[in-house]
């Protein structure tokens, strides 16, 4: 009997959408095994102050670092990391490979945590690299256990530039040549914040940092340079990235080049007679009054150093009448004493006689 051609068409139909189906459940769990469900990161200050008293108590002065677990709880669509507790942690300088972290130190710490607060779980954990080692991803895949995607907060204890001193990251896998499987490190996005329990607290510790010598002013103007030194940093990341991307170096973001056009739609029209004019009477308005500053402060001056002058003259004129009176007192007293003498000689030539 002769096949109908209508099975076999429904047939190739189905095989076509069966194949279908797998090549895009291949392509899902790729990009799965890709992108990882990355939360932005917000780190709390007491996270920040324990993680810098673990190092100064352990590892001060030396190249060493230190290594501790971090507690959190998912919050409006964020991972807050809340509380952390140090590892004993030790590795060999020479061998990165080469390194012990006591996890059962770190399960009898986290179930007196969990006892206290039922909300924290364990979320990942924290080093003072200041950067990503080699044995990070074994350390990670330890953590592993407790986590099933634990985050690496890389924090810098001693920062030189002016940034946040942390870093955070997720493990991803890749694909290499060899066709095995291989996980490194994503960059996630991370901020500083706290609840309004915290925000009293770390006001309270920031009262006595503060230099009680230093004016407001000089404050201000201290921020606004830290600031614009920022941003300058900021953009020289920006022209060194896009110059790379030009040359072929680096593969082109879309999301970068985005959030990049967002930035420059943000900016003002420079060319725009309005602006050139508002510009032009506040710089106005700002020079005229540091104008009128600087011609008080010297005419203060030239008045207190005018008066200062008539108080000087006044103290000398004093100072002279003075000792105009002196002499005139000492001369009256050699006169009284002379007068004295001669009474008591006229008085003794009396008695001779």
């Amino acid at each position: 009997m002769a096949a109908d051609p209508k099975d076999e068409k429904k047939n190739d139909k189905a095989d076509d959408k069966k194949d279908d189906k797998g090549e895009k459940a291949t392509e899902e769990k790729k990009n799965e095994l890709k992108r990882p469900d990355k939360r932005d990161v917000v780190i709390h200050p007491i996270v920040l102050l324990s993680v810098v008293d673990h190092y100064n108590r352990s590892a001060a002065g030396t190249t060493k670092r230190v290594v501790g677990t971090l507690l959190g709880e998912l919050y409006d669509t964020k991972l807050h990391i809340t509380n952390c507790f140090g590892i004993p942690f030790e590795e060999d300088p020479r061998d990165p490979q080469v390194w012990f972290l006591d996890h059962n130190f770190h399960e009898n710490m986290f179930a007196m945590f969990k006892k206290v607060n039922q909300k924290e779980r364990v979320v990942g954990w924290y080093s003072t690299g200041p950067k990503i080692k080699p044995s990070d991803l074994s350390i990670h895949e330890l953590f592993r256990r407790y986590c099933p995607e634990p985050l690496l907060v890389v924090m810098d204890v001693q920062p030189k530039d002016i940034e946040l001193p942390m870093e955070c990251y997720y493990s991803v896998q890749e694909n290499t040549s060899d066709e095995v499987f291989k996980r490194t490190f994503l960059h996630v996005n991370s901020t500083v914040g706290a609840f309004e329990a915290e925000e009293v607290g770390v006001e309270h510790l920031l009262r006595d940092i503060k230099n009680a010598s230093a004016s407001t002013l000089a404050v201000r103007v201290g921020d606004k340079i830290a600031a614009l030194k920022g941003l300058a940093v900021r953009l020289g990341e920006i022209s060194k990235y896009l110059s790379q991307v030009v040359a072929g170096k680096l593969p082109m973001n879309q999301e970068i080049i985005y959030q990049l056009q967002e930035i420059f739609n943000l900016l003002p029209d420079q060319d725009s007679d309005e602006l050139v004019k508002s510009f032009a009477m506040e710089t106005n308005d700002m020079m005229l009054a540091l104008y009128l500053g600087s011609m008080l402060r010297s005419t203060v001056a030239l008045h207190n150093l005018i008066n200062n002058k008539i108080r000087n003259k006044k103290s000398k004129e004093e100072k002279k009448e003075d000792k105009k009176k002196d002499k005139k007192d000492e001369k009256d007293k050699e006169g009284d004493d002379k007068g004295k003498e001669g009474g008591k000689d006229g008085k003794d030539k009396k008695e001779d006689k």
